[in-house]
């Protein structure tokens, strides 16, 4: 769904293109990783995220967003299966009240929440990713949102070119020598915001339901399933057209990176509150900025934009890689 924007960093790179392009990169990850063990992991799960845990399978992973009653996000997570236990990614902000709240009704169900630190996840990523997959001896299914054990861990594809790695962390000197260590995940997070994967941050936690940064569009809800937390709110959005807002990437030119919180639109003379930004991160090679904003869902990719701060910077808006009408 993703793979036509994710060699934009790479292209827009003045250096070397093409060895730029060969080059296999990887980057330890900020994301936390949540575990589900119990026999009633699955029904409790499923009781309190948008997605449907009957499709879970070992050779994928899904999208999900955990809501409070009133359907709005606490968290934004990628699930997947492994050794019999299920597994969430979620971000270093969002993790905390995550967790907290996924245990609040746990007394009740077989089940036990922890935060697992006896893993890495590493992200991998280029323009040809098969030299380290084949070194690792990792195969995917042609299917979207495919996982596959492999033999340090378990491996995410989110497209053809980047890979979540969730490894033993006696087992990282491991992985193959090939791979270019980076000391930041700045790419990575560029790759993710040009893909249009949305991602909260602390100030954004319950503020937003999911079809305000586009998790219908990723297949993060299903409305075919039963009842879960928030799911009315949910519901109504799809069913009576309440949504007005949505998830936008923006990218800017700067020399720095951003430290506003939230975006302006220019109307007529005049400069008035567009949204609130979620994610941004700064390449230093090219002195770009990209972002996500939930911004009005109406609004024209020509409209003008900048931060509201002083010393504004413009902001443009990219095209989404998916439909705003996809769903689950």
């Amino acid at each position: 769904m993703f793979s036509t924007v994710n060699t934009l960093l790479y292209t827009d790179k003045s250096t070397d293109t093409n060895k730029l392009m060969s080059q296999i990169y990887s980057c330890h990850l900020s994301d936390q990783l949540l575990q589900f063990t119990g026999e009633d992991k699955k029904s409790y799960l499923h009781g309190q995220i948008t997605q449907d845990t009957n499709l879970f399978t070992n050779d994928s992973f899904h999208w999900a967003g955990q809501c409070d009653a009133k359907g709005k996000l606490w968290a934004i997570l990628r699930l997947f299966n492994y050794q019999n236990d299920f597994f969430a990614i979620t971000s270093k902000d969002e993790f905390e009240n995550a967790l907290a709240e996924f245990k609040k009704y746990a007394v009740f169900a077989k089940v036990e929440i922890t935060l697992n630190d006896n893993h890495q996840l590493i992200g991998i990523f280029g323009a040809d990713l098969s030299i380290v997959l084949n070194e690792l001896n990792i195969q995917f299914s042609e299917t979207s949102n495919s996982a596959t054990d492999f033999s340090l861990g378990k491996a995410i594809k989110l497209d053809n070119n980047r890979v979540i790695l969730c490894i033993e962390k006696a087992r990282l000197a491991q992985l193959p020598a090939s791979l270019i260590q980076l000391d930041n995940e700045h790419s990575w997070n560029s790759l993710a915001i040009l893909a249009g994967e949305p991602k909260l941050n602390s100030q954004s936690i319950c503020e937003f339901v999911p079809q305000m940064v586009n998790l219908q569009s990723i297949g993060g809800i299903s409305f075919k399933k039963g009842c879960y937390k928030g799911q009315e709110t949910v519901a109504r959005m799809k069913f009576l057209g309440k949504n007005k807002r949505a998830m936008y990437i923006l990218e800017a030119n700067s020399s720095e990176p951003l430290e506003a919180t939230e975006v302006e639109q220019q109307l007529g003379k005049n400069w008035r509150r567009a949204g609130k930004l979620l994610q941004s991160s700064f390449d230093v090679d090219t002195n770009k900025v990209y972002a996500l904003a939930v911004m009005p869902n109406d609004i024209a990719l020509e409209t003008p934009l900048r931060t509201k701060q002083d010393n504004p910077i413009s902001f443009t808006i990219k095209a989404l890689p998916y439909s705003l009408t996809e769903e689950n």
